[in-house]
């Protein structure tokens, strides 16, 4: 019985703190102005509660969905919607259709993406060219730029992307792969979470729709190593290859060092795992260790880049909660359907399925990442591909959210 109101308390707790900054995250996106209003140092005439155009839509859909579901566990609805609504929530599909479906879906994926292979990155993004000149001192960090020095501490990535350039002939390539890896492994996740195929699917669609992912997916200057590295290291932890997760979180760092604020959700998702609990144990203390191997390098091989950009503002650190709002404008799904998930989530975990607060902790720490980077330092800025992340967890909640009602 105690076991069972401490996994209770858990369940609330990780509910209750997501809640809270999902909706601090929501008010930013109504009231655009709020937060800068009162955290820019000199003096402005902005009115932090003028509205934004997001704001009725996301009321109507917050208040219609919340609605909904309230009807549909009080059995109100009509009988021919809450018969539809069960079927959705029960409906499966055998193990041949989730293959062929899937890859239909990354047939249709890949035809419709293979084009900006051939795009100019230096047409696009000025970033490109700091990568480019990176690539050619390559491993080399003796650079004048702290940026080219910073790029080329990268070492997993710049390996993959000198790669792909030297010998594949095409820089876009291989993060092209880590792209669609990504979306399967979206998939994968979804279905081990769930116990259902049908919700990988719907993750996956969930997250091709995304215009945050589909702008980024081909990008060599944004590319998405460290979210696959990131994202395997959460799927090796439920697998027989285990002892691969805290190594696949070496590399998610050293792909981009942003993801080393991630390393709590993962003692949270061993945590809340459905393994031995000799394996959550070895794997906690694995990252102790992990963390304290990264700690080291960034100390003793970084530190000449590192430390002269480290300083601590409360006021930015508040600024950056208006990031995610500012970058989500193009995914109307996130902003408009994040709070009835969250909520739609936190039932079901109180229904049995104790990964769902994992998925509200993946919530959580995407969101907070940003704030508290720009907490430490300015050296980094919250761009649109930061939140890829969060585009991927919402898409592996609104999958589990859709696991079977029995």
């Amino acid at each position: 019985m105690s076991e069972q109101i401490s996994s209770k308390l858990v369940t609330y707790t990780a509910f209750l703190i997501t809640l809270g900054i999902v909706g601090i995250s929501i008010i930013s996106v109504i009231f655009p102005a709020l937060i800068i209003s009162n955290t820019y140092e000199f003096p402005n005439e902005l009115d932090p509660f003028e509205t934004s155009p997001w704001t009725l839509p996301i009321i109507i859909s917050i208040t219609s969905l919340l609605s909904l579901g309230f009807l549909y566990k009080n059995e109100k609805l009509p009988s021919m919607l809450n018969s539809s609504i069960k079927f959705i929530l029960n409906f499966e599909i055998s193990k041949r259709v989730a293959i062929i479906s899937g890859i239909i879906i990354l047939g249709l994926y890949i035809g419709f993406s293979t084009s900006e292979l051939f795009l100019d990155e230096k047409n696009q993004w000025p970033d490109y060219f700091i990568l480019e000149e990176a690539l050619e001192i390559w491993p080399s960090t003796d650079h004048w730029n702290v940026y080219i020095k910073e790029q080329n501490t990268r070492y997993v990535r710049m390996i993959l992307l000198e790669v792909s350039q030297d010998f594949l002939q095409n820089i876009k390539l291989l993060p092209f792969a880590a792209s669609i890896l990504v979306v399967v492994f979206t998939a994968l996740v979804t279905i081990q979470i769930s116990k259902k195929r049908f919700a990988g699917i719907i993750s996956m669609i969930i997250l091709l729709q995304s215009i945050t992912f589909t702008d980024f997916d081909t990008i060599a200057v944004y590319e998405n190593f460290w979210v696959l590295f990131y994202l395997v290291s959460l799927y090796s932890i439920q697998k027989k290859w285990w002892h691969t997760s805290p190594i696949l979180f070496i590399l998610a760092v050293f792909s981009k060092a942003f993801i080393v604020t991630y390393f709590w959700m993962n003692l949270f998702y061993i945590y809340r795992s459905d393994i031995p609990k000799k394996t959550k144990y070895m794997l906690f203390t694995s990252y102790v260790v992990v963390i304290g191997i990264i700690y080291w390098i960034f100390q003793s091989g970084q530190s000449i880049i590192y430390d002269d950009v480290v300083r601590f503002e409360f006021n930015a650190f508040l600024d950056g909660f208006t990031g995610w709002g500012n970058n989500m404008q193009l995914d109307p799904l996130a902003i408009l359907c994040i709070v009835p998930l969250v909520v739609g989530l936190f039932i079901k975990s109180l229904k049995g399925i104790k990964q769902a607060d994992s998925i509200l902790i993946l919530i959580l720490g995407t969101l907070l990442a940003g704030p508290l980077i720009s907490f430490v330092t300015d050296f980094y800025f919250i761009l649109p591909y930061r939140f890829i992340p969060f585009v991927v967890a919402m898409a592996i909640g609104i999958g589990v959210f859709l696991s079977k009602e029995d």
